[in-house]
């Protein structure tokens, strides 16, 4: 291939409903006619880590529930502020693995390209919500340095596109970096990780699925789902945009306290994304970033849970529990306990 056909935006709607997101707690809890005396919110001046919700993820929440699992993920909680040992800013010391501006090298045969400094919905338990993004924003400069790297380490054959939210981005953003990477020989797959088709399905339009078709790499996006709640028919039909366009989806879920630990919701999401064409792929325990410990699920109940799981699911929708630690070349995969 010698070059993509850049493309023509076909809409802004997408654009439009990501300015509009909610941007305080008092807006959430209000959206959702939830009296602010029953939920002990972060005050807004103490907030390092800003709520920003887009108004579809917010219609999937059940209102005057301060409990409902969606909202959980999203509300800036006092409980953040607690400093609590082992929880910290780089819980995965990804500073030490930055060769270059915009890139993460942790493991043999795959990087990981900065590609955005923000996401469509900050989810409390980010392990990058302390991230330093103002120094590997990805100018002209920098993408050059990191398709410079890529291109100069001939054992790359995949690059990740992360952040943030790489589908924050415009077309023509995207469009630029795909082409870059799309004339490097050696790279065969491009994998994206995204929340946005589940917390703004209107980003799935047909200029980003006909960018993502004619690249010569084999694409996989796998996105970001931790409760069957999110999954709904708007969702389902950018998902099955995706698919028709040729891309594998996965997705990968965290563990969350509250949200998702039961043996019943975890099947009903596998079940769901496979109905929505998405193969389940990983379930990760919680990594100990700062102002994330109230989300934690104890390593012995998560194995129980993993074991209830493989009792209820064949085998093929059943994702992988792990845990990524630092230094390690893989993530460690975590058994079941045993019955």
């Amino acid at each position: 291939m010698t070059g993509l056909t850049p493309p023509i935006p076909d809409s802004d709607d997408w654009q439009l409903l990501l300015s509009e997101s909610v941007r305080t707690s008092r807006e959430l809890l209000d959206f959702l006619k939830i009296d602010p005396a029953q939920v002990a919110v972060l005050p807004e001046a103490q907030l390092d880590f800003p709520c920003r919700v887009p108004q579809p993820f917010m219609e999937r929440m059940q209102p005057g529930n301060p409990e409902d699992p969606l909202l959980l993920q999203v509300l800036p909680l006092a409980n953040e502020a607690a400093e609590v040992p082992g929880y910290v800013a780089d819980p995965l010391q990804e500073a030490g693995a930055t060769p270059a501006a915009g890139i993460i090298h942790k493991y043999n045969g795959r990087v990981l390209l900065v590609a955005a400094g923000a996401c469509a919905v900050n989810c409390r338990y980010c392990f990058r919500r302390h991230f330093p993004y103002q120094d590997h924003l990805l100018d002209r400069f920098r993408l050059n340095q990191s398709v410079d790297y890529i291109r100069s380490e001939a054992t790359i054959s995949e690059v990740i596109l992360s952040g943030g939210d790489p589908l924050v981005l415009s077309d023509r953003r995207l469009y630029d970096i795909v082409c870059r990477l799309d004339k490097i020989p050696h790279l065969r797959r491009l994998r994206i990780h995204t929340r946005l088709p589940v917390v703004l399905p209107q980003r799935v339009t047909p200029a980003l699925t006909g960018l993502l078709e004619s690249t010569r790499l084999n694409v996989v996006v796998v996105i970001h789902s931790n409760h069957a709640n999110e999954l709904d028919d708007e969702v389902g039909t950018g998902l099955a945009q995706l698919r028709g366009a040729g891309i594998t989806l996965l997705n990968q879920s965290v563990l969350l306290r509250g949200v998702n630990d039961d043996a019943a919701s975890l099947a009903l999401l596998s079940e769901t994304l496979f109905s929505r064409g998405v193969l389940p792929y990983y379930l990760h325990l919680l990594d100990p970033v700062a102002g994330s410990a109230h989300f934690h699920v104890p390593e012995v109940k998560a194995r129980e849970l993993y074991a209830a799981v493989l009792n209820r699911l064949p085998g093929y929708l059943v994702p992988r529990l792990v845990r990524e630690e630092p230094g390690k070349g893989s993530k460690s995969l975590l058994l079941p306990a045993c019955s």
